[in-house]
């Protein structure tokens, strides 16, 4: 039950951030970041599926590439630690809230490499829901951070997941 409040809260979450951020949009000017990049970082997975997994701490390699005068974009992300290694197609609905930094929300699918052996968002194929920010540290240096949610991500489980991702990304 915790799993379902956690999942209700991030989609409210979620919406209190999209709605400020097209309000914001819609009264002055904000620019964000249309920067395509790839990075890495860590990831830590938050649940243990209720099974006896161990929730699993590792890295990333995320990516992102902005669809021209769009405010989508698509982006890859690869979490591993663990047994097996998760990897991510995902796309996102981007909004500017400041100067070069974005709120991102969307979904995906996650692919487990090995079915059964854990990764930071659980140990089966799942569709995966993601919210996030970034924002332009440097000339050519992004800083993002986001949350996973694996729907029923767990094999045997009818669990969902959770991980937390931090990472620090090359602009080209």
């Amino acid at each position: 039950m915790k799993l379902k409040t956690l999942a209700a809260s991030f989609l409210t979450v979620a919406s209190i951030l999209f709605s400020a951020g097209i309000a914001s949009a819609q009264t002055a000017t904000t620019t964000g970041t249309n920067s395509n990049y790839i990075g890495a970082g860590i990831s830590a997975g938050a649940t243990s599926g209720g099974q006896g997994n161990d929730a699993q701490f590792g890295g990333n390699v995320q990516g992102r590439y902005a669809i021209p005068n769009a405010p989508v974009s698509l982006r890859g992300s690869v979490l591993f630690g663990g047994d097996a290694t998760a990897i991510m197609p995902i796309v996102t609905y981007d909004v500017p809230i400041a100067k070069n930094t974005n709120v991102y929300f969307g979904g995906g699918y996650s692919f487990v490499t090995d079915k059964g052996k854990n990764t930071p968002l659980g140990n089966e194929n799942a569709p995966v829901v993601t919210l996030g920010a970034e924002s332009v540290v440097a000339k050519n240096i992004i800083a993002y951070g986001d949350a996973k949610w694996g729907i029923d991500a767990y094999k045997n489980s009818d669990a969902d997941a959770v991980s937390f991702q931090a990472g620090l990304g090359y602009r080209f």
